[in-house]
């Protein structure tokens, strides 16, 4: 009696083994657009996180999506960051029960949820002075229209719009490919 277990797989089970291959590469590249579409939004524009800003203003001509990230930067050591845990503590400037507190002075918060997120600066008296802003969130994962103050956009925020758009598209090709080569070779 002769068994002889080293045959290949069937031609089901490779096309089954293909398929799933196929779906994981998708589903990474899926993941991959996902964050190169969110923008990077720098807190007040060119002049960023600083008392002579009018962040209401700037928060106005902003939209923000889920995923998308805001960046303070400021002079460490002259300003900080508090997210505040809603509109009471924000209208009032109550920094006593903040929600985190950041003080590198190039600080990143990803927006993780919709909503309204409260920030202000954390140094004595420069809140009530107005350095305070309201983010409102939307739901969706869409790709989100950084902009400066003023109402165009600024060309560092149109570049690196273009640049994630770029590589979204980038990565799609790859996958592509690999789903390509994948089908070929298995």
């Amino acid at each position: 009696m002769n068994l002889n277990y080293s045959r290949k797989p069937s031609r089901l089970k490779r096309v089954t083994m293909e398929n799933r291959s196929v779906w994981l590469v998708l589903v990474f590249v899926a993941l991959i657009s996902k964050e190169a579409m969110a923008a990077q939004h720098v807190v007040g524009g060119s002049q960023g996180w600083e008392e002579s800003t009018d962040f209401s203003s700037w928060a106005s001509g902003q939209k923000f999506k889920v995923g998308d990230q805001l960046v303070f930067k400021y002079a460490s050591g002259l300003h900080s960051v508090v997210e505040l845990g809603g509109e009471s503590a924000y209208k009032s400037c109550d920094l006593g029960t903040p929600l985190n507190s950041m003080n590198t002075g190039n600080d990143v918060v990803k927006l993780s949820k919709p909503g309204t997120h409260y920030f202000a600066c954390g140094t004595s008296g420069h809140c009530g002075q107005g350095m305070k802003v309201k983010i409102t969130v939307e739901s969706g994962t869409a790709p989100s229209t950084p902009e400066s103050s003023s109402s165009s956009s600024s060309p560092a925020a149109s570049s690196a719009s273009a640049m994630h758009k770029s590589f979204a598209a980038s990565a799609l090709l790859a996958a592509l490919v690999a789903a390509s080569l994948i089908n070929i070779y298995m």
